[in-house]
Order: structure tokens, then sequence, then C-alpha cells
């Protein structure tokens, strides 16, 4: 059966705090829609954990730097309703800009360090609108736990140090990312690939698992990461904007993964932007 949609903030409150008093755990999972099976999984695992689970879905203008990735960005609300239905989520919460953003809304909250460098540099302002629009879900859905895909490492490092600067009791959940069976990190944004983008697309992630290999063999990525690079562009990609290998809990920048570390890059498709990472261990 399909889940409820509720749009306000009023109804929301109404059925989780009916959920509270009965002691029942709520899990949440933040989307901006056009679900894919990458979703699906966060909320079955939402599902598997909790007594409760919120999907909610909402295409955040304050997170895009690019006015023409916002219009860009599908927008799929029924259809992931239905897809959802199998899950058996309690309820979708698809709030206007106005329950986000009411008028005179100006507060603006910022996470430093996690986010100057990689898609904190290419995308400026990109991070305060993550951390702002997550922050008010969590508070809203007053959730318990909260799913995220590790497809966005930064994003996921980002909202699990805001929530805990911030004090909201809520444990937020990392993911393992969702594939195609090219190896291509699920995304919504590979719907608007062509065909011959898809194949070549699915040529990043098998580059980046070479240079996690070599650097667990004890390579160095000042050798490694360039040829990767330019393995990317003969594939097709344009305007590799990074390719780097950070600690996983700092992101500092690494040369061997002297510590636990992730591989991570963007790069250009199709005129459309992909992100993947995978895990490098410790030496």
């Amino acid at each position: 059966m399909t889940a409820p949609i509720l749009r306000n903030l009023d109804e929301l409150r109404a059925i989780t705090t009916q959920w509270s008093r009965a002691g029942q755990s709520i899990g949440v999972v933040p989307t901006m829609g056009a679900l894919h099976a990458g979703h699906l999984s966060l909320a079955e695992a939402a599902r598997a954990g909790c007594d409760r689970v919120i999907v909610t879905i909402f295409v955040n203008p304050k997170q895009f730097n690019n006015p023409e990735d916002l219009a860009n960005y599908p927008r799929t609300e029924f259809d992931d309703a239905a897809k959802l239905a199998p899950v058996g989520v309690d309820a979708i919460y698809v709030p206007g800009p106005d329950q986000i953003y009411p008028d005179g809304f100006a507060t603006n909250v910022s996470v430093t360090g996690l986010t100057d460098v990689m898609e904190g540099e290419f995308r400026p302002g990109h991070f305060d609108g993550v951390s702002t629009v997550v922050a008010k879900l969590f508070l809203q859905t007053a959730a318990d736990r909260a799913y995220f895909g590790q497809k966005d490492y930064q994003q996921l490092m980002l909202v699990t140090r805001m929530a805990r600067d911030l004090d909201i009791p809520i444990e937020v959940v990392g993911c393992p990312t969702v594939r195609e069976p090219s190896g291509l990190a699920m995304s919504s944004r590979n719907l608007r690939l062509s065909n011959d983008g898809l194949t070549r697309a699915a040529r990043l992630n098998p580059i980046m698992q070479h240079v996690a290999d070599e650097l667990a063999k004890g390579g160095t990525f000042a050798v490694l990461g360039e040829p990767a690079k330019a393995q990317l562009v003969d594939a097709g990609f344009k305007d590799v904007e990074y390719f780097d290998l950070r600690c996983a809990t700092s992101l500092a920048a690494l040369d061997t993964p002297t510590r636990p570390a992730r591989l991570l890059a963007a790069a250009w498709m199709d005129g459309v932007r992909l992100i993947d990472n995978i895990a490098v261990p410790a030496l």
C-alpha cells in the first residue's frame, strides 16, 4: 500500500507525536526524489532498524550553486511513492518551500573544516544548503535514526558532524553504495546520461578500484593519481574536478593509506556531474 504523502509540518508532527508517545522508534531517509535502488536500500535499512519510517522528498534550492542544475533535476514524486510502496514506509514527507524556508527565514547552518575541500571547493555554498536543510528535517521528523548512502561520503561525514555538534539526538547511519551491474554508482543524475555516456561512465569505478588495489600493495598516490586522471579523460570524462586520496575520518590528503582512507572522485560525462568513492584499507 502506498504511504500517505504529507505536505506540511503540522500533519507530520501529528503523526510523529503519536508514534513517539507509543514508544516507537522513527527512521528517516532524506532524499530529493527521483528514487532508484540506492534510495530504496536506505528505506529498507530504515525499515529493518526502526518501528516507523519516513522518507522525505525535497529538492533543496539552497544546495544547488547552478540554477540550470536545479531546473533540470528530475521531479517524480508519484513514481517515487509507487516505488516505496513495497518497502512499507509509513509516511512520505514532501514539504513545500514554505515549510522549510518560511518568510523571514534567516538561519544558515555551516560546518567548517570538512567542507573546505572537494565538493566544498567546486560547489560553493552547497554544503551550507545541505547542513541547513538536513538539520531542519532531523528536527521536523523527530527521527531517532537517519539513513544516508556512502556514495556521498563527504555529505555523510558532514551531517554526522553537524548532528553531533548541535546535540541533535539522532544516530546517522551510513549505508553501502548501491551500483549498477556495470559498477557505476546509482544516482538520480544517471537518468540524464545517454546510452554511450552510461557505458563510458562505467569506467570510473574500475579505474578507481585499480588505484585502490595498487595503494594496498604499497603504491603512492603521487605516482598513481595523475595516470588515473588521464585514463578518465581517455574514457570520455570531461573536467575531472578532483581525484583524491583522503583520510576516512578527517578528509586530510594522504599519499599512502597509513590510516583508513577513501579514494574520491568527481568528473563530468555528457554534461552530467558524477561522483564516486571507495574505501582503501590502511597498510
